[in-house]
Parts: structure tokens; C-alpha cells; sequence
């Protein structure tokens, strides 16, 4: 089954409408406080589970709990701090980086801006949404992680594999109101039902809308 073009909305907000019903609570699942604190959880993230980088946090924002605190820090401390989530000494850098620019150019605060938010170590287009959205209620854009990669292809929403191609697809479908708390749900979803290798289309309350669902179920 495949979406016709001209049907792309009216699917999309049916998608929505579906899962907004299964997961009322979907939420970001990295802990965080402040914007500061997402930044930083965020940039870890990369490579690593959300359950990880929740129980590395409150040891590195005890130690260092602001921008100045986290720039001021030995780069050795830090790595020690966050090896468990891989690829510490490149992470560390980019964290002694970002904390040390925002230190320096923005006052010690987290900018609010994408154009200044891509600008800071570390901070790529998605870890910005992710700060936009969650932490100062802003939609500039869609989150495209492997999670919402994968359902956007696999529910019809567009053919594209290259994230920036992806979000620029999904912010033509669905409201921009909306745009935070989609990716929460599609990252929900993939995580509970709809996994990479085994997706579980038998458990799935969008199987009869999927355009995916009958290949899964063969």
C-alpha cells in the first residue's frame, strides 16, 4: 500500500491522531531542569541510550551546574565523569567547548535561537530542536533521530533517509504546534513497538494504515 501524494496530510494527521490516543504522556526522556542542563544531556545522547546519559547527569551537573562551572573544569574530569557513555573524549570536548562559548558569548545563557544554537560546539540541527522544544517551548523544527527516520519511511510519510530531507518532508504534513511532540511520539513508538528489526506489526494499533505493516506480518 502506498500513500498517494495528494492523501500525505490527510494520512499524516490520521498517523498523529493515533498516537497522540496511545501515548498521552510522551515526553522527552532525558532529565534536565534547565535549558543548560537538556543542552548538555542532549549532546550525550549521541551513540548512547537516554536510560544511560539519566544516570551519568546528576553526578556532572552536581559537580558543574552552570555553563561557567563545566568550562572552568579540567577536560580529564569531565571524560572520567561521562566515559560510560562512549565516545567520552570527543564528547568531552565538545561539552568544554559549547560551555565555554555560551560562557563567552551568551552571559552564561543558553541562547534561544537556531542560528546561535548551531554556532556552539557540539550543537547540531537536532540537539537545537531538542533544546528549542523541550526546553523553551519553541517549534523550530522536527527532530529527526534514527527512531523518527525509520517510522517516517515505514509509515508512508515520505521516501527520503537523509534527516535533513526527512524533517523538511514532516514540517509540510503536520501542524507546527505539533512539531515538538512528534518526534516524542514517533521516538515512543519506535522504542515500544515499532523496532528496527523486529517491528512488532501484530501489536500495532497503526498496522491498518501502515503502508509497511503487510511486509512486516508476511
Amino acid at each position: 500500500m502506498r500513500i498517494p501524494k495528494s492523501e500525505l496530510k490527510v494520512h499524516a494527521a490520521r498517523v498523529l491522531r493515533r498516537l497522540l490516543k496511545l501515548y498521552p504522556d510522551a515526553h522527552c526522556e532525558l532529565d534536565y531542569r534547565n535549558p543548560y542542563e537538556l543542552a548538555v544531556a542532549t549532546i550525550l545522547s549521541a551513540q548512547c541510550t537516554d536510560k544511560r546519559v539519566n544516570l551519568v547527569t546528576p553526578e556532572l551537573f552536581r559537580r558543574w551546574p552552570s555553563p561557567e562551572a563545566l568550562a572552568a573544569a579540567p577536560r580529564e574530569e569531565i571524560e572520567r565523569v561521562i566515559q560510560s557513555t562512549g565516545f567520552f573524549r570527543n564528547k568531552a570536548k565538545s561539552l568544554s567547548g559549547f560551555a565555554a562559548k555560551v560562557t563567552d558569548e551568551h552571559g552564561g545563557q543558553v541562547p534561544a535561537v537556531m542560528e546561535q544554537l548551531v554556532a556552539l560546539p557540539g550543537i547540531g540541527r537536532k540537539t537545537a530542536n531538542v533544546v528549542l522544544g523541550n526546553a523553551f517551548g519553541i517549534n523550530e523544527g522536527i527532530v529527526v533521530d534514527t527512531h523518527v527516520q525509520r517510522l517516517s519511511k515505514r509509515l508512508g510519510l515520505t521516501k527520503e533517509t537523509d534527516p535533513v530531507k526527512v524533517e523538511r518532508a514532516l514540517v509540510t504534513l503536520f501542524p507546527r504546534g505539533r512539531w515538538t511532540i512528534l518526534s516524542h511520539l514517533m521516538i515512543w513508538h519506535g522504542r515500544r513497538v515499532c523496532d528496527a528489526r523486529k517491528p512488532r506489526c501484530g501489536d500495532c494499533s497503526l498496522a491498518d494504515i501502515c503502508p509497511s505493516a503487510d511486509k512486516f506480518l508476511q
